[in-house]
């Protein structure tokens, strides 16, 4: 029976187990710093799995390893999820994972539990079919990543000493082949003013005028930014205004705005923080460039900074064209090659460490932080297949 035969026929098999064992994730809610529950059930079922070690780091990571080669393969998936929103607008229960219809249904089932479930099989599969012996699998549940993407690799690679030869990224891809993301940063604009009495507001300098004004530029700023063939134009947005002044009849002192900016490929955060720089040159105010710095459920602190770099794979490297091959070899027809619109972990495992990255998931990514999130069983069989196959062939 040939390789591509035996490990669909495998994860056929495990349809159940794998569907089960998202399900159980799913009915832990874990938001970003509380993915406490999760981080646990997903490493029992890596340790029921069979995988060689489990362990769960000081950030609290789960890394399970398969294999002790010099090859190192990374499986990633995080493991918190955004908040449920308006329960009005949610048809099931969205953490009772319901298996039903053809869907495990709920909260974190397409973004992005889904990825690590079907991870765990593809473990169970490698340790039954018997993994190369140059060749090293890591599975990693990670944390944090809705809070602060690419936070959790930080980690692995700089305190853990984790660096892979490659990532598959399992966000959801609709299982489609993934090889770039537009960068994001998180950037802050404060404005000081001078205060004076309401009835004589010639006599201060308007805050709220100063940020209003930036904001115009801001808004036309947007449209002269640059694009990219393959990722699209880069973007700017006010996503916040905040303001004081000592008391409502009174000319406000201070006013601070919110940017999300998007970066597509070319652009870094000493381009964006310079373009904003520019609009604010002749008023008395200042950019920051955000940080991160919060305790995990471990209790252990740890930050970046909030720029999350663009990244992106032509389609001849060698890492996407394995896993075009994997794909025609397991389903008989040509994967669609395509980009996600948001944010993952390959900011940090590409964009600063250099890391090779293909994205492949189950689910759609449309789903993502929306009401009724569910992800089709069949996504699931076929991501486990795949990432059994790329690791074997690695």
């Amino acid at each position: 029976m040939d390789i591509f035969k035996k490990i669909n026929e495998l994860a056929a098999k495990y349809e159940s187990y794998t569907a089960e064992n998202l399900s159980r994730l799913i009915k832990h809610k874990s938001l970003s710093t509380k993915e406490e529950g999760a981080a646990k059930e997903l490493k029992r079922q890596m340790e029921e799995a069979g995988f060689d070690e489990v362990r769960i780091d000081k950030l609290g990571n789960v890394i399970g390893r398969i294999g002790n080669g010099k090859k190192v393969l990374a499986i990633d998936g995080h493991i918190d999820v955004v908040d449920l929103g308006n329960l009005d607008n949610w048809d099931f229960d969205p953490v009772g994972g319901e298996i039903k219809n053809g869907f495990v249904h709920g909260r974190g089932s397409t973004d992005q539990k889904g990825g690590p479930a079907a991870a765990v099989t593809a473990g169970r599969i490698l340790k039954e079919i018997g993994l190369p012996e140059d060749i090293t699998v890591f599975v990693t549940g990670t944390v944090i990543e809705e809070d602060c993407d690419g936070l959790c690799w930080k980690y692995l690679v700089e305190e853990e000493k984790i660096k892979p030869d490659a990532v598959i990224v399992t966000e959801p891809t609709n299982l489609n082949i993934y090889r770039g993301q537009r960068g994001r940063m998180e950037i802050e604009v404060e404005f000081f003013g001078v205060s004076s009495h309401g009835s004589a507001p010639e006599r201060g300098k308007n805050a709220i005028y100063m940020a209003s004004n930036a904001a115009l530029e801001i808004e036309k700023l947007n449209e002269k930014l640059q694009s990219d063939d393959f990722l699209g134009k880069g973007s700017v947005t006010v996503t916040e205004f905040v303001s004081s002044s000592p008391s409502l009849c009174a000319v406000s002192d201070y006013a601070k705005i919110h940017l999300d900016r998007r970066l597509t490929w070319g652009e870094d955060k000493q381009l964006a923080i310079a373009q904003v720089e520019e609009i604010i040159k002749d008023m008395k105010a200042k950019v920051i460039l955000l940080q991160y710095k919060e305790k995990s459920y471990t209790g252990l602190e740890y930050g970046m900074e909030k720029y999350y770099p663009t990244w992106k794979l032509e389609e001849d490297h060698p890492v996407i064209q394995k896993g075009i091959n994997v794909f025609k070899g397991l389903f008989n027809e040509n994967p669609k090659i395509d980009k996600w619109t948001f944010s993952t972990n390959g900011v940090t495992i590409n964009g600063y460490y250099g890391i090779p990255v293909i994205g492949f998931g189950p689910g759609n990514e449309e789903l993502a932080h929306a009401p009724n999130e569910k992800v089709p069983i069949e996504h699931l069989v076929k991501a486990s297949a795949f990432y059994a196959l790329y690791a074997m062939t690695y």
